[in-house]
């Protein structure tokens, strides 16, 4: 099957799991007419992708048939308007505030966040701490990847999709708020931005270094 055929499968697929919540490879198939062999393979496809998860449920003797159903990533794949909204807000409140104000309810807004982070982070490793900051992006819409540093101190964080990009465009200092984040959530690091989709690049990337003593 063509690349192009598959596309509005695996769209009608998700917007039926919107729909119904959970089905069955079974179900699934019969709706849309198409063979259970086929469905399976889009599923699987979707699995792959982060947008669809199974569950497995008893249906008698034998083996459990699985219940399929859209991940969070799943449910963001629909555009809910919050973005439209996002940036009326910020409009507003630009024009209500004053620059300095309206710069700390920004800081505010990271350090709240840093704070969610690191209680979700734990206290692991720098390494364990950032992998599970990368999954944790994951689910929040980024595309975000982590590698070590060529020379071995350190490590990189890159972002190659921003679910902030849009609203970054017309307010760049949201990205010094994502510095401020990395900074917070990593307290025990020195964190460098390297990289900004606004001025180059195809990616948002952030240099950790341990501080002396940490690593």
């Amino acid at each position: 099957m063509t690349t192009e055929a598959q596309a509005p499968t695996r769209e009608a697929t998700l917007t039926l799991l919107l729909r119904q919540g959970e089905s069955s490879a079974a179900n699934l198939a019969a709706s849309l007419g198409i063979s259970v062999q086929a469905m399976r393979r889009h599923l699987r496809s979707l699995k792959d992708d982060g947008l669809v998860e199974a569950s497995p449920t008893p249906t008698g003797p034998g083996r459990p048939s699985n219940l399929w159903q859209l991940t969070e990533q799943g449910h963001h794949h629909f555009p809910d308007g919050s973005e439209t909204f996002a940036l009326g807000l910020m409009e507003s409140m630009k024009a209500a505030l004053s620059p300095e104000t309206f710069t700390s309810l920004l800081s505010q807004q990271a350090l709240k966040k840093a704070n969610l982070y690191r209680h979700q982070l734990g206290s692991g490793s720098i390494q364990d701490r950032l992998e599970k900051l990368v999954e944790l992006r994951r689910q929040e819409g980024y595309a975000t990847e982590w590698q070590p540093a060529p020379d071995g101190i350190g490590w990189f964080i890159k972002d190659f999709h921003c679910s902030l990009q849009r609203i970054a465009e017309e307010y760049p200092s949201v990205c010094e708020q994502e510095l401020l984040l990395m900074r917070q959530t990593f307290p025990d690091c020195l964190i460098d931005r390297v990289n900004w989709r606004l001025e180059y690049g195809n990616c948002c990337g952030f240099q950790i270094k341990p501080t002396q003593g940490n690593d």
